[in-house]
């Protein structure tokens, strides 16, 4: 089988900047949805009459489906080629925001919100395998992977406050928004994206059964984790919800195991920079991404700010952090990927410290702004290098499913947080409850740190031209002796542009 087989054919785009922008406003889509609803969840919660464990599902729903259909997302990527999903993916997500907006039940937005989801779990990785077959290893697509990042980690910020002042109009506003955007990117889709095709087929053989098993553990553990919230550990349902999530893992274990397609290629299980990746994404997402959650709830319920205060709290943050990610592949050039994420998780600690030890103050400027600035900055840093750490040592082939792997831990990490984090708030948190929360996520970035620090190998800053966080030495993956005529890892787009 030739290279190009195996990778699909992709042609380079004919105007970079154009092709560019598209896959930038997708990305700021996939976290402006995720993140809009905080400010709006007491309205809808009051609409709609759902208690605080069951309101986290408006934000749940959306991030349990994306994580577990992520993964299949990727594979299908791989399979029929990143612009034909696309631009199928963005037409249903469009259709879902619009359901959503018109929904006049609860189960409606909740079924809305999960079809969103599927649809972004499909978008995702198309998106990263667009950039990384687009650009050339090395400048170029440090450069676009920088630009990416900034605009979707300032999604996740920016979501807030756009939702804030949506929601003095309607709730509904949150999920319409979405629907010009999706238009823009569809056209854009269709006019700009380079052309390619997927694999062939028994290259990357979609695995539905496997993606079912791993939906429906995530799925099953978030709504323990929701019931144990509500109604106590000892409750029937949540140790059944437990058990099954339990049964639905050892059953996708073991199919995968004995797959001859498994959804995750054997290969990139044992890629150490992405395992690394994965944990990063997932700390991530555990600290700096819930503090939205948490800041949320303290803003409106504790302070009594409305929406367009509450939203334009977010403001100083979101600056921190389009600031951050502009500046970060130079950063992670000049001291390397390693030092870089474990110096980012190491301010996140520091900025949720701050704002754990100060949750008994009641001045905005004094008691919260200052965390909300470190952890903003930490925050761009962050999700700009933890990418270009987890991407680096994967070949064109498998960018789909890797990228996806990173970003189901990223979205599981953020259903489960959320659950987790309403079990420490409790039914009426006082300070004392958001310190905890606070010290919960801190305790995160920290982990993250840590697990930077001695997960990813030292090297000296990328060499002009080279992939930044590769360096000089040998790719972080361990060689495969088993792989045959197969791409080494780490070789990517520009060693085979040698040969």
């Amino acid at each position: 089988m030739t290279s190009a087989q195996r990778t699909g054919t992709v042609a380079k785009p004919t105007s970079p900047a154009a092709t560019l922008t598209v896959l930038a406003i997708a990305q700021f889509l996939i976290a402006l949805d995720y993140s809009i609803v905080y400010i709006a969840l007491p309205n809808i919660g009051a609409e709609f009459d759902l208690s605080e464990s069951s309101i986290q599902w408006v934000v749940s729903g959306y991030a349990v489906f994306f994580a577990g259909f992520l993964v299949v997302g990727g594979r299908a990527s791989d399979r029929f080629g990143p612009r034909n999903l696309f631009i199928a993916a963005m037409a249903v997500f469009g259709v879902a925001a619009l359901a959503g907006g018109l929904a006049t039940a609860p189960a409606l937005l909740l079924a809305a919100r999960a079809v969103q989801g599927v649809a972004a779990a499909a978008l995702q990785p198309a998106i990263i395998a667009l950039i990384n077959t687009s650009f050339s290893a090395g400048a170029a697509r440090n450069r676009a992977l920088g630009v990416w990042g900034t605009v979707g980690a300032s999604g996740l910020a920016t979501g807030v406050v756009i939702g804030g002042l949506l929601s003095t109009v309607s709730w509904r506003w949150v999920f319409l928004i979405n629907l010009p955007l999706a238009l823009i990117c569809a056209i854009g889709a269709v006019r700009w994206l380079p052309r390619g095709r997927g694999t062939t087929a028994t290259a990357s053989q979609l695995n539905v059964p496997s993606a079912i098993l791993c939906t429906g553990t995530v799925l099953s553990t978030a709504l323990a984790l929701t019931w144990a919230s509500s109604n106590g550990w000892s409750y029937g349902g949540t140790q059944a919800a437990f058990a099954v999530a339990a049964v639905l893992l050892a059953a996708f274990v073991l199919r995968e195991r004995a797959s001859a397609h498994p959804l995750v290629d054997p290969l990139l299980r044992r890629t150490r920079s992405l395992l690394v990746g994965c944990g990063s994404t997932a700390l991530y997402m555990a600290s700096v991404g819930n503090q939205f959650f948490v800041l949320t709830m303290l803003l409106q319920q504790l302070r009594g700010y409305g929406p367009i205060a509450a939203g334009m709290a977010f403001l100083p943050m979101a600056a921190a952090i389009t600031v951050a990610n502009s500046v970060a592949a130079r950063i992670v050039a000049a001291i390397g990927v390693r030092a870089t994420l474990c110096l980012a998780f190491v301010g996140n600690a520091a900025g949720l410290g701050l704002l754990a030890a100060q949750v008994h103050g009641e001045s905005y400027l004094l008691h919260l702004l200052p965390g909300l600035l470190i952890t903003g900055f930490a925050h761009g840093i962050t999700y700009v290098s933890m990418f270009i750490a987890g991407t680096a040592d994967i070949d064109d082939r498998n960018q789909g499913v890797g990228s996806a792997l990173m970003t189901t831990a990223q979205y599981m990490s953020g259903a489960l947080g959320v659950a987790v984090l309403v079990l420490v708030l409790g039914v009426d948190p006082g300070p004392g409850d958001f310190g905890a929360a606070f010290v919960t996520t801190a305790v995160a970035a920290a982990a993250g740190a840590a697990l930077a620090w001695f997960g990813l190998p030292r090297r000296g800053p990328a060499s002009p031209g080279a992939p930044v966080g590769t360096g000089h030495d040998a790719p972080l993956a361990d060689s495969d002796p088993t792989a045959g005529d197969e791409p080494r890892v780490g070789a990517g787009t520009a060693d085979r542009s040698r040969s």
